[in-house]
């Protein structure tokens, strides 16, 4: 098997968030470049979407609870021996202004979108570090470090998971893991479809206010998670790289 060809040959990788958009569009790519993958979802579908793989083995979990996090590493490692991969995509937002929020809302989001990252970060090290090798990517957004109003919650997540990154890869370097982000710009997914009816029509309309005119596909954020994931990455440590189509160097010219 040619490594240029499947690039991930013989990784074993865990996907979060792996029933839609990135998190789907990540753990098919991973397959295809020739590793096997956990998926994790909240959403039951996940286990019937790649039934007839035998290179995927499927958690329904919430990415935000703790024994959700022991749990697939130990599926990991039970099933193909080892994890070499995390990605944490996983997320959830709500647009409210901050006076709106209710404090279950404000917990909702971040236990996913950062006390979930933290906890799947945590014990994939624990997995990792007696192999001297790994890589884990989080998956971030402009919203790192810019926001808007009515993002309260979603912001101070996707801030603590630049801080996650860059803490964890500090820590684990010297275990020759790499622990990188990607800060992803409006990407068509369903990611507001809990709480409005055109969350997708809605983030391609709003991709347009980026430099490159448009909303991202997953699978274009896919490709820099594969990357990301492989050895042809191997200096690139606590990076948030952005794939935001120009989001974040832009000054609002309106």
């Amino acid at each position: 098997m040619s490594t240029s060809t499947f690039p991930l040959a013989g990784k074993i990788a865990i996907v979060t968030g792996a029933a839609s958009g990135i998190g789907l569009a990540i753990a098919q790519q991973f397959i295809r470049e020739g590793a096997r993958v956990v998926v994790e979802d909240i959403d039951p579908r996940i286990e019937t979407q790649f039934a007839d793989d035998e290179n995927v083995a499927a958690l329904v979990a919430d990415a935000g609870k703790e024994e959700s996090a022991i749990a697939a590493v130990d599926l990991a490692k039970s099933r193909f021996g080892k994890i070499d991969i995390l990605v944490n995509n996983a997320a959830r937002i709500v647009y409210k202004p901050a006076v709106e929020m209710t404090l279950a809302d404000w917990n909702s989001i971040l236990d996913v979108t950062s006390t979930g990252v933290f906890l799947h970060s945590r014990e994939a090290l624990k997995a990792m570090i007696p192999n001297k090798s790994g890589a884990i990517i989080n998956i971030g957004s402009y919203a790192c470090a810019q926001t808007f109003p009515g993002i309260s919650a979603y912001a101070a997540a996707k801030g603590a998971l630049a801080q996650i990154t860059r803490t964890f890869a500090l820590e684990a370097i010297e275990h020759g893991i790499r622990v990188n982000a990607i800060g992803a710009g409006d990407v068509v997914t369903n990611l507001l479809n809990t709480f409005r009816e055109d969350g997708r029509e809605f983030l391609a309309q709003h991709g347009k206010n980026a430099p490159i005119k448009r909303a991202a596909q997953p699978e274009e954020i896919a490709e820099v998670a594969a990357f990301l994931a492989s050895d042809k990455a191997s200096f690139i440590v606590g990076a948030v790289v952005m794939a935001d189509g120009g989001m974040s160097i832009a000054i609002p010219s309106k």
